[in-house]
């Protein structure tokens, strides 16, 4: 009885921790999208997303290599899990290296995305602010849905988790930190690779999304009982499987 039990147990296991994740790509899928019509914009991208959008820009120059800014997107996230290895040392927790595997996930949804809005021509300013505000409220819920799976972190919140362990800052002033940081090398990027400011890289509209994501996010939290619910439903896998072993089983017993 207690075997079976174990083995129940496990199985509820498995199934918990495979929709966790089936979840936890969904939501990067939806923050890329955010990402994705931010970048469209050309106002200014989210800041996650600078750095690589303006190495893109000097890939297509052939400054650099030619690579598109998902494969960036995944080069940087690899930078950020080093940058906590060696930040935090010994107390670095080797299950964050999982962050490389959300980082893979992250940077191809963005290219499936960057591909899916390239449709889009936003030609006005009016048009462009609407893509700008839709993409950083998009990202918001994706960031609303991403917390709530409880997997590992970002790389990009890792990186400021392991900044705050190390200097004592509470997160949101490290996470500042490390924003400006990464908005400041990109506009060195802009001036090193075509000497001037990459205004569709890093505009007005970064310092929009910096603060106005945040609070969406803080805006978007009480309502999300709907995905609370989602994560805490228990798809039958285990019939379906069983289902389709039977179908099989019969249609070789009718050849």
């Amino acid at each position: 009885m207690e075997n079976t039990i174990c083995a129940v147990s496990r199985k509820d296991r498995l199934v918990s921790f495979i929709w966790q994740h089936v979840l936890l790509i969904m939501s990067l899928y939806v923050m890329t999208l955010g990402v994705a019509l931010c970048v469209r914009s050309a106002l200014g991208c989210s800041v996650i997303s600078t750095i690589p959008y303006v190495m893109t820009l000097a890939g297509e120059s052939a400054a650099v290599p030619a690579l598109t800014i998902g494969e960036y997107t995944y080069l940087m996230n690899a930078v950020f899990v080093m940058l906590q290895i060696a930040i935090l040392r010994r107390k670095f927790e080797w299950v964050q290296l999982f962050q490389l595997v959300i980082g893979f996930f992250f940077g191809y949804l963005l290219d499936v995305n960057m591909e899916l809005t390239s449709v889009f021509n936003y030609g006005t300013l009016v048009s462009k602010i609407i893509a700008q505000l839709a993409g950083c409220t998009v990202l918001a819920i994706g960031i609303a849905m991403e917390i709530r799976c409880g997997s590992v972190t970002m790389p990009g919140e890792g990186i400021t988790v392991a900044v705050s362990r190390v200097t004592g800052l509470p997160f949101p002033k490290a996470k500042i930190y490390v924003d400006t940081t990464l908005v400041v090398i990109a506009v060195a990027l802009s001036y090193w690779f075509f000497g001037t400011w990459i205004w569709s890289a890093v505009g007005f509209a970064t310092l929009f999304a910096m603060i106005y994501v945040g609070m969406a996010v803080k805006m978007f939290n009480p309502h999300m009982l709907w995905f609370d619910n989602l994560l805490h439903y228990r798809p039958g896998f285990r019939r379906y499987i069983y289902g389709l072993a039977r179908f099989v089983s019969a249609y070789r017993k009718t050849e």
